[in-house]
């Protein structure tokens, strides 16, 4: 029992966190994305607005310790609007909503104050467009008529990159990735994130979608780009603002956002990928 305890001891030092109450979270996680789109798939609406509304809050309580000032309620406004129009109107309603409601978030901040306006505002766009316009594509994955299987392609190559880049990283890591970002992160973890999702993705695309490995593989690859950036610009962001988490809303992750980040980059490129995949295959 001692050498357990020392082992996992040895793991939360090397990885900056603490692993089974991460584990524990990671599960619960799950519970909830898959026991709400396979209840009622606007029960996955309802909880991925929750989550994203918690997302804004942990950033523009972060922006604010940076010294930018941002009214709460705006953003959620305009991501509540963003978020019901995708999953009423899909990709138009994306498109549209977006076009409207950007420039009046805009103007809405101009008539409540003009002190640091390209600032307040250009920062209030970047929010509304990280975390809504992106976090869309998860509803579009799931307002389908396959939406279950499409969320769990989502969160298994996010889960295959992340839990392998982690182990891999944490008893391999020597080369660092990309140190003045996220000390943490090592060549290493990521070449052990991209066999598992390649492995992941061929399995996942060929026995769930029908489709040829060699497909899946390619989607692996692109997963371990699009959740690698995803988790190094929100790495970029907190170290910009000084902070190490957004929160600690979640024990052993930090906060919503240190677990949405590769989420949001990668289920664009999801989204596309089956959008190509309909087309022509």
């Amino acid at each position: 029992m001692a050498d357990l305890h020392a082992i996992n001891d040895a793991i939360n030092k090397r990885a900056g966190r603490k692993l089974l109450p991460s584990i524990l979270v990671s599960l619960l996680l799950l519970g909830l994305i898959f026991g709400t789109i396979t209840v009622n798939p606007l029960l996955f609406f309802i909880f991925i607005w929750i989550v994203i509304m918690i997302g804004i809050r942990e950033i523009a309580s972060a922006y604010r310790k940076g010294g930018i000032e941002l009214p709460d309620y705006l953003l959620m406004i305009a991501a509540t609007v963003l978020l019901a129009a995708t999953w009423n109107g899909n990709t138009q309603g994306l498109a549209v909503s977006a076009g409207l409601t950007i420039p009046i978030l805009m103007f809405a901040l101009l008539l409540i104050s003009q002190v640091d306006f390209i600032k307040r505002s250009t920062s209030a766009v970047f929010i509304t467009f990280y975390l809504a316009v992106l976090g869309g594509f998860i509803l579009l994955l799931a307002n389908h008529p396959d939406g279950a299987l499409r969320i769990f392609a989502l969160v298994a190559l996010i889960a295959c990159n992340d839990t392998f880049a982690y182990f891999a990283g944490v008893l391999l890591g020597k080369h660092k990735l990309a140190p003045s970002i996220s000390p943490k992160k090592s060549w290493e973890g990521l070449i052990g994130g991209a066999i598992a999702a390649v492995l992941g993705g061929a399995a996942i695309f060929h026995y769930l979608f029908e489709t040829e490995w060699i497909i899946g593989a390619a989607i692996g690859v692109m997963t371990v780009i699009t959740a690698t950036c995803g988790d190094l610009i929100e790495s970029a962001i907190k170290r910009d603002l000084a902070i190490k988490d957004m929160s600690n809303l979640l024990p052993g992750h930090g906060g919503i956002m240190d677990r949405l980040d590769s989420a949001l980059f990668t289920a664009p490129a999801v989204w596309f990928a089956f959008e190509l995949i309909a087309r022509y295959l």
